[in-house]
């Protein structure tokens, strides 16, 4: 299991160095990408007027756009909750960016106002990769970046 206290920690360091959307996300999904095993995507969408738009990312080119309530992303971003789907094909509507995504995470990012202004988007190859202590420790590690970016 990663230690969700030490990426948190780790996601600190950099947003005390620069809170700008752009490096914090880019070096969140990099920590991500480094500490969480079995994963083939780590990124951000972040909401564009009526759809996610690319933000950025670890893993295989993405989807640039998706719309809200399209797929696993946009569903998270509708709902306002967090998707941790065990078998995306059984998903309704999932849209397929990587074929080889099996299992998936998303976890709602909120701006100060408290609206959804993107979302934190992790795949694996594997089913059922995603826990319910991943869900926790990737909810707290969403919330540290949530309270100290600026958009």
């Amino acid at each position: 299991m990663p230690d969700y206290k030490l990426l948190k920690d780790q996601l600190k360091a950099f947003l005390d160095t620069d809170p700008f959307y752009v490096p914090a996300m880019s070096n969140a999904s990099a920590l991500l990408w480094e500490a969480l095993p079995d994963i083939n995507w780590a990124g951000f969408y972040i909401v564009r007027g009526d759809r996610l738009v690319l933000g950025p990312f670890q893993g295989k080119p993405a989807c640039i756009h998706i719309n809200r309530g399209k797929g696993v992303c946009g569903t998270a971003w509708a709902e306002d909750a967090v998707q941790l789907v065990p078998d995306v094909h059984e998903f309704p509507g999932h849209i397929a960016c990587d074929s080889a995504s099996r299992s998936e995470i998303v976890v709602p990012l909120h701006d100060a106002g408290k609206n959804v202004a993107g979302v934190l988007d992790i795949d694996s190859p594997l089913l059922a990769r995603f826990t319910e202590e991943d869900r926790a420790g990737l909810v707290q590690f969403a919330k540290e970046l949530e309270a100290r970016i600026y958009w």
